[in-house]
């Protein structure tokens, strides 16, 4: 009796770690950098990044690949591959949006294109790089690996087809590699899971009163619709928004108003980390609004959005004052072109989206970093 009780014991142990990793969610993030949010799905316990795609938004595509490979290694996750994706946009360019400038005014952030601030902020000033310029420095130090030979695009359709209906595509950049794999394959979309996407605007209002949140503010001002990630490639948002997921849940501007990236908020979590994350955390920059980290907070725990609207979304790829905007209408008034009904998010619980990123954090303390 108690031989075959210490078998059965000895069977579960066995099987435990299996059936474990069984039920972890499994993700491909796609984005153009790394950051908090990369780092709250990589300590997530029950989460599988099947690997990281990146793109050219806030900055060039081979810069955001250094970015990431770094991050990697910072957070002794080097197991994960890092595909490089899209340089350019479908269609939309640094000369086509100076025209657009000159013709309607100016844009906020350009991001890869952006030189100067339009009025003085907080934020610091990027730096200019050409696409083609080699990365020979970042503030966290040069990659020593090597990214994935293979493109974002095939990445994204072979990991949909090798595990039908379990991929989640977090999208947090423009959605070039994401429209170059639907147009490659029609089967992509219908194959992953679902897509959460950080990028578009409703009508975001500005939530918290102090200067950095000011500043932030003035990108939706004067024009609520506009949103960066979707307005640096239009055309790829349009094709994404109108392929057919499963799923799809959109984490607009709107409920990053109530959140920032706060001296806080990196405190606790630079005090709950491991020593390197601890030190990569605490170098960030502060008081950025946490427009990632509310997709990676809904994907991980989705009771964090307190309110949302189910929307048909597309994206305006038609060349004039409204390029880029996000379009959306309620059940039964959407035009029927094949837009796709989503899930969008309007608020979020801010409070719990930061404990959440402080005890994911606490996750890296134990890991010898």
């Amino acid at each position: 009796m108690i031989r075959a009780l210490l078998q059965a014991l000895l069977l579960i142990v066995a099987v435990a770690p299996a059936a474990a990793h069984a039920e972890s969610r499994k993700i491909i993030i796609d984005d153009e950098g790394f950051g908090l949010m990369h780092l709250m799905l990589l300590e997530a316990p029950d989460v599988d990044v099947l690997g990281i795609t990146t793109v050219s938004g806030n900055a060039w595509a081979n810069r955001a690949t250094a970015m990431v490979l770094r991050g990697l290694e910072i957070a002794d996750r080097t197991d994960i591959p890092v595909v490089p994706g899209a340089t350019y946009p479908l269609l939309n360019s640094e000369r086509l949006t100076e025209r657009w400038e000159a013709l309607y005014g100016k844009l906020t952030w350009k991001g890869a294109w952006m030189k100067q601030w339009v009025e003085p902020t907080l934020q610091s000033t990027p730096r200019y790089f050409g696409p083609d310029d080699p990365v020979t420095d970042l503030p966290e130090g040069l990659p020593s690996i090597k990214p994935s030979d293979e493109i974002a695009a095939n990445f994204l359709i072979r990991m949909v087809h090798q595990h039908p209906g379990e991929v989640t595509i977090l999208a947090s950049g423009p959605l070039t590699n994401l429209a170059l794999a639907q147009r490659l394959d029609p089967d992509f979309a219908k194959l992953a899971k679902e897509l959460i996407y950080m990028g578009g605007s409703l009508n975001p209002h500005q939530v918290l009163d102090n200067q950095s949140a000011t500043e932030f503010a003035r990108e939706f001002v004067n024009s609520p619709r506009r949103e960066f990630n979707a307005r640096f490639d239009p055309e790829a948002a349009s094709i994404v928004s109108r392929s057919p997921w499963r799923r799809i849940v959109i984490v607009p501007v709107d409920p990053s108003t109530g959140t920032q990236r706060s001296p806080e908020l990196l405190a606790r979590m630079t005090a709950a980390a491991g020593p390197d994350l601890a030190r990569y955390i605490g170098a960030m920059e502060p008081n950025l609004p946490l427009w990632d980290e509310i997709a990676a907070g809904v994907f991980l725990d989705p009771s964090l959005a307190t309110d949302t609207a189910s929307l048909y979304v597309d994206y305006n790829y038609a060349f004039g004052p409204s390029y880029g905007d996000m379009l959306s209408w309620s059940p039964g008034y959407q035009p029927d072109l094949g837009e796709q009904r989503a899930e969008v998010v309007r608020t979020v619980d801010a409070a719990r989206l930061g404990d959440l990123m402080v005890s994911l954090m606490a996750n890296s303390a134990g890991k010898g970093q």
